[in-house]
């Protein structure tokens, strides 16, 4: 269970991988598609995850934009804090995430921006680590290299398909094999818990100023 876990952290701030046109399926667990692909030049597959919800591209939206609450469906999130917030739609947040022994945790500052084009309602949500902000501590190891894209594209009947493409690199001395062996498992658990986080009171009627359902 530890290495399945510590994979989760890995994962959770990963480099936008929609460049990437070489997926191969991986495997499909209600209804949540998993695919892999080889990244030139790492050693690190970056991974594509594909899955219908019954919501609006609003209340997804302020799900991811619920920084404090993500630990709720995030595992083993030690905290998440936003020290910028520069508009509602563009924020500065700090995290740390916890590993098993013997591994270091790991923290990053995340930059999350939300756009939408205005013809195809197609929502972005990008998260790249940026370096900076909060000083590197010496018993954590910082992610510098990491970042995250969720498009959330509205279907019909207030249904969206929402796709998750990532990349990482987590630092330190982590070998290669073990994190490509279990990267699918975690991002599974995540979708899972967003189904259910989504049902929830805070965001079953919520509107956003920004975003066109």
């Amino acid at each position: 269970m530890h290495k399945k876990l510590l994979l989760f952290f890995l994962l959770f701030k990963l480099l936008p991988a929609s460049a990437q046109t070489d997926w191969k399926f991986n495997s499909e667990n209600d209804g949540i598609k998993i695919y892999t692909s080889i990244v030139p030049n790492s050693k690190i597959k970056a991974i594509r995850v594909e899955c219908d919800y019954k919501a609006t591209p609003s209340q997804f939206v302020a799900v991811l934009l619920d920084i404090k609450a993500s630990p709720e469906w995030l595992y083993h999130t030690k905290f998440c804090k936003v020290f910028k917030q520069v508009s509602p739609q563009e924020l500065y947040y700090y995290s740390e995430v916890t590993l098993p022994w013997p591994a270091e945790n790991r923290d990053f500052v995340s930059h999350l921006t939300v756009s939408q084009n205005p013809t195809t309602k197609v929502v972005l949500v990008d998260g790249p680590a940026v370096p900076g902000f909060i000083p590197v501590k010496s018993d954590i190891v910082r992610v510098d290299h990491s970042g995250s894209q969720w498009e959330i594209t509205p279907l019909n009947n207030d249904e969206i398909r929402v796709i998750y493409t990532l990349h990482v690199d987590p630092g330190g001395a982590l070998p290669a094999w073990l994190i490509n062996m279990f990267a699918t498992e975690a991002p599974t658990q995540i979708f899972k818990n967003l189904k259910t986080e989504l049902q929830k009171s805070a965001y079953k009627n919520v509107t956003l100023p920004f975003i066109q359902n």
